[in-house]
């Protein structure tokens, strides 16, 4: 069945298709949706520092009888902490109360001051974010070193576009083995997607099903499918995304939703190509860093400038501490 289903990463390391999200859920909540989620089948928990709930997502893994080797888990390295990556891992280590992660991603390709106020969303006296001078590569090269600890089993990104990911690859050693993104009928990513399976980097979407407001939901093509299936909405753009060829994260802190989430169905060609019509490029988690993050790029000279624009401030960069 489709939520059995797994995905290989380029490690060989085996994703589970049907994660769990947990973005956004108080502790309280994470820990009762974490806990039903495991006892309905889910085996792919997703979690990250800055949502302030590891601790919870650990006590549920631990009280859910399943064993911790069963289960594919996920964390994310917060933004005031590139340049301090282990310490993170080992904050996100202890309060999930586990010895290893089998994915650790870098949640956002910018960084911001570590020591500034408030310390998880440090703001410039005029409000705007307060950025640290820190580039993500240099980020990666410290993410890279640790699959040699044995604390993380594979590493990923999260939020990048092509752009993004080119520039990683001019320097980086290892690959990410993974880019969880928004996605879902209304921004199916496809370019992204292309770009990433050409390069051996699997796409994980969060939001599968929209964001609150959404009406992917209500599509009458997602409907009638659903009646089709005799399932639930959600099940059915859950089982798109699955067959659309990348791993999926639903979330809900309702017992219910919890469990049609995860009853995923096979879609028949005329149903894929009738969701494949809703694309609209309707983001909902963009948020205001004050740089560029996803780049809209028409032509792929454009990504290409932007890709040897950085190659040639890297290679002035190698030059100058050569001469030192």
């Amino acid at each position: 069945m489709l939520k059995e289903r797994t995905f290989k990463l380029s490690n060989g390391t085996a994703i589970p298709a049907v994660g769990f999200g947990t973005w956004k859920s108080s502790p309280e909540d994470a820990y009762n949706s974490v806990k039903t989620a495991l006892e309905t089948g889910y085996r792919h928990i997703d979690t990250a520092w800055i949502y302030g709930n590891e601790t919870d997502v650990g006590r549920a893994i631990r009280d859910s009888g399943v064993k911790r080797e069963s289960i594919f888990l996920t964390t994310k390295l917060w933004s005031t902490y590139h340049s301090r990556v282990e310490e993170n891992l080992d904050l996100s280590l202890k309060q999930l109360g586990v010895d290893y992660l089998d994915l650790y991603l870098m949640h956002w390709p910018v960084a911001m001051n570590p020591a500034g106020n408030p310390p998880n969303f440090p703001l410039r006296p005029d409000g705007t974010r307060d950025l640290h001078d820190y580039h993500f590569t240099k980020t990666w090269t410290s993410m890279e070193k640790l699959l040699e600890s044995g604390k993380v089993r594979a590493i990923g990104v999260a939020n990048f576009d092509i752009t993004n990911l080119e520039i990683l690859r001019q320097t980086c050693k290892i690959t990410p083995a993974v880019n969880q993104v928004e996605l879902h009928p209304y921004l199916q990513q496809r370019k992204l997607k292309a770009y990433c399976a050409a390069n051996g980097i699997h796409v994980t979407g969060y939001s599968p099903l929209g964001s609150t407001g959404s009406t992917v939901k209500t599509e009458l093509a997602v409907l009638e499918i659903a009646a089709a299936h005799s399932c639930d909405p959600c099940a059915a753009i859950v089982s798109w995304g699955i067959q659309s060829g990348h791993s999926v994260l639903p979330k809900s802190v309702t017992p219910s939703r919890i469990t049609n989430n995860f009853e995923v169905v096979n879609l028949t060609k005329e149903e894929m190509e009738k969701i494949y019509f809703l694309e609209k490029g309707e983001r909902y988690c963009s948020p205001p860093w004050g740089v560029t993050v996803f780049v809209s790029c028409s032509s792929i000279h454009m990504i290409l400038a932007n890709v040897t624009e950085y190659s040639m401030v890297m290679n002035s960069h190698k030059k100058a501490m050569a001469s030192v």
